[in-house]
């Protein structure tokens, strides 16, 4: 019998109730292993009444009592690494290694939240006038909603209730349908940490739940990591209903490889950021400038490094890429691949119909190469989300950052150079939101915060860092004018001298 992921509502695991049902594949041999129930919008509102009711008493309790149940949570979390990290790899398909780094970037944000004391403090100022004091504080917004992609089934949701839930946030997370199991054990981890009934909330489902929460009255924010359309799509319609949103998009990332820069580290660079994860990451880096004569050399190096990525199940220790998340999208990044020359394109290495023996019906995609591309060809105008690496020639650095600026995506960006003036003058002049000097993949620490620019960005605040902080607060300002005591009405005997 099938197994079914249900949703986590109020504390425990509650059945669905819409009668309709997802498939959830094991990538590595295309085969249906869950079913995950969808939510109707019924379901929803039923996830959020819980929220709600919940925030009655979280929404007021301690910051101690708040931290306590994050430290309690964090090392949960690090004891089950394993556990989370074997979810991803059965339903993501990513090799365990990779499912473990999500996990720990992941910790790094509750290890954020664990110390929201000091990232909760106000400001005064005495004596703005004659007795008038002035303070700021921050306080919660109520239910918050997080609605998540298939290519991070921990880390991204980890990106974002624990800061909620530390603000004082009630939380209602929809996850992927192609990957939910590893939601539901992060809420469970959660419970067991002693967060109380109703503060975090998974409810599964497709665009029908999307829907429920973009509308629902009671939700006050929305966080969303996807594509751009659906970010756009996102951040107009629960701006529209009067929430607040932060929807980051999709990404065509470049590094720019300068003549002087150490071609054997760039190479290195290179094929680790587009192709770790099967180049499912927001992150990955699709897109390499080669500057000057050196494009011929760097390409070849890269293709050295990338005909020796061993290619297998993630649950194999000598795998170091998996396959797609499902045939559909491994279908889809083929046809990039295969439709390149036609559009100008020296295609280096083909990983179409790539397969893995004893494994013929997975998700299989080898490392693609192309060379030589041109700006207008599909291989470079969309984000692929997958194993296919973009090499484009230009003559100068003013030339790459042109072509670099001219994309309609800024979120991450690298440079690659051994001079730091070049360095400093590209971190200033590239149109992005998060910069690499000789980093590939410049995703920031949990205590800095995420986001990018243009189309890759919708709305005014990154995720997590100290933009997370004032996403899921408000702010107040009180104005105080105290009398002097020595002021009280005759008759009144405060045990103040009176001096006049």
């Amino acid at each position: 019998m099938t197994k079914t992921v249900n949703h986590w509502i109020g504390g425990k695991t509650v059945e669905g109730t819409s009668g309709q049902y997802g498939p959830v594949t094991d990538p590595a041999t295309g085969a249906v292993t869950t079913q995950v129930a969808l939510a109707s919008v019924e379901e929803v509102d039923a996830a959020v009444a819980a929220a709600k009711a919940a925030y009655a008493t979280w929404g007021t309790s301690s910051l101690a009592q708040r931290t306590a149940v994050l430290f309690r949570y964090r090392a949960l979390l690090d004891a089950h690494r394993d556990d989370i990290a074997a979810l991803i790899t059965a339903e993501h398909g990513k090799v365990h290694s990779d499912a473990l780094g999500e996990v720990a970037r992941g910790l790094e944000i509750v290890e954020l939240a664990c110390g929201i004391t000091t990232q909760l403090k106000g400001e005064l100022s005495t004596q703005v006038s004659n007795r008038v004091d002035v303070s700021s504080i921050r306080q919660s917004l109520g239910v918050v909603a997080g609605i998540t992609p298939f290519n991070f089934p921990a880390m991204v949701p980890m990106w974002m209730f624990p800061l909620a839930i530390a603000c004082g946030n009630t939380f209602v997370l929809k996850p992927s349908e192609k990957d939910p199991s590893a939601a539901n054990l992060l809420a469970e981890l959660a419970s067991e940490a002693g967060l109380p009934d109703g503060v975090l909330n998974v409810v599964h489902g497709d665009k029908v739940a999307v829907d429920g929460l973009l509308n629902h009255p009671d939700v006050a924010a929305v966080s969303f990591v996807g594509s751009t359309p659906i970010a756009r799509y996102i951040h107009a319609t629960a701006s529209a209903n009067g929430k607040r949103v932060q929807a980051l998009g999709g990404a065509k990332n470049h590094m720019l490889v300068l003549p002087d820069a150490d071609l054997d580290a760039a190479a290195d660079a290179a094929v680790s950021a587009a192709y770790g994860s099967a180049g499912e990451r927001c992150m990955a880096i699709s897109a390499v400038v080669a500057v000057g004569a050196i494009g011929d050399e760097l390409v070849a190096k890269i293709r050295e490094r990338a005909e020796k990525i061993k290619i297998g199940p993630g649950n194999d220790p000598t795998s170091e890429m998996g396959p797609l998340i499902t045939a559909a999208h491994r279908d889809k990044v083929a046809s990039y691949v295969t439709g390149a020359a036609a559009q100008g394109a020296e295609v280096v290495l083909d990983g179409t119909g790539h397969t893995v023996e004893g494994f013929e019906d997975g998700h299989w995609i080898g490392l693609s190469l192309l060379d030589k591309v041109s700006t207008d060809s599909d291989a470079y105008q969309d984000e692929i989300f997958g194993p296919v690496l973009c090499v484009l020639r230009v003559e100068s650095y003013e030339d790459g950052v042109a072509l670099m600026n001219a994309s309609p995506f800024g979120n991450g960006t690298a440079i690659f150079t051994r001079d730091g003036g070049a360095a400093r003058r590209f971190q200033l002049e590239i149109q992005a939101g998060m910069v690499g000097v000789n980093v590939p993949i410049p995703v920031p620490v949990g205590y800095h915060s995420f986001g990018g620019w243009k189309d890759s960005l919708f709305g005014d605040h990154h995720i997590y860092g100290n933009d997370g902080v004032h996403f899921y607060t408000r702010g107040k300002v009180t104005t105080t004018r105290w009398p002097d005591p020595a002021d009280a009405p005759a008759g009144v005997d405060l045990g103040f001298p009176r001096n006049h």
